[in-house]
């Protein structure tokens, strides 16, 4: 396997390059706070860790948030591509959601005062956090199986419930990526102040990462998936 960090690489650094390492290096009470400065290798044997068990980890966690990063997904079948929007981009919502909600509570309480902005980034994450969860339940409970079974029964009724659940997801989409866009807006496009502390560039850093995935799991929807089942749901295509 590809070694992209080393027991050499800074803790900060790791983090900054892939966020959601945070997450295992809390796992560990490995500092990656005020401790960010130093080597992962000091970290590790302060705390007495196995050392090629936490890299080997860290790689493997790295290396799948790399996959599939050049697949063309317009020549994917719908089910692989629904399959590739669950596993990755719901999956990844799953997991991330609920780990950086303490993070941005955390920021708020600690720095709120001197940067009230913090309260609107918190209020609008929470907003997010709750219309990506009911999102994502819709599409995996409903939507998704509405479009999986109008391809294997392609009846009028069918067609016109897929064409109104496509219609309330893309809208649901539009929601979702202004509140996003206006998280970026107050956080000067995720720009930590010059004295802000390792939590609140961690924050920042992973406030922009739920921004790029967000917009790559709605540009797959939006452009790839549904515009193919909808030309397709056209009577002429059928009779083609």
């Amino acid at each position: 396997m590809e070694k992209w960090f080393t027991e050499q690489s800074l803790i900060g650094d790791i983090v900054a390059q892939f966020p959601k390492a945070s997450d295992l290096f809390k796992s560990y009470k490995i500092d990656f706070c005020c401790g960010g400065q130093r080597p992962l290798q000091e970290a590790i044997k302060e705390r007495g860790l196995d050392e090629k068990a936490i890299l080997e980890e860290l790689n493997t966690l790295y290396a799948q948030s790399l996959e599939n990063v050049d697949r063309n997904w317009k020549e994917a079948s719908y089910r692989e591509l629904i399959d590739h929007i669950i596993g990755k981009h719901h999956r990844y919502l799953a997991e991330e959601l609920p780990q950086l909600s303490p993070y941005v509570t955390k920021v708020l309480r600690v720095h709120g005062m001197h940067h009230p902005h913090l309260a609107q980034v918190h209020k609008l994450f929470n907003e997010l956090k709750t219309e990506l969860e009911q999102h994502t339940v819709k599409e995996e409970t409903y939507a998704f199986p509405i479009i999986l079974q109008f391809e294997e029964t392609p009846t009028p009724e069918n067609r016109e419930t897929m064409k109104q659940v496509i219609r309330e997801l893309v809208n649901e989409h539009d929601v979702a990526g202004d509140i996003i866009k206006t998280i970026r807006k107050i956080t000067n496009d995720f720009t930590p102040p010059e004295d802000a502390c390792g939590t609140y560039r961690l924050v920042y850093n992973r406030l922009e990462a739920l921004e790029e995935d967000l917009f790559e799991h709605i540009h797959l929807e939006n452009n790839v998936l549904f515009p193919r089942v909808l030309a397709e749901a056209e009577p002429s295509a059928e009779m083609s």
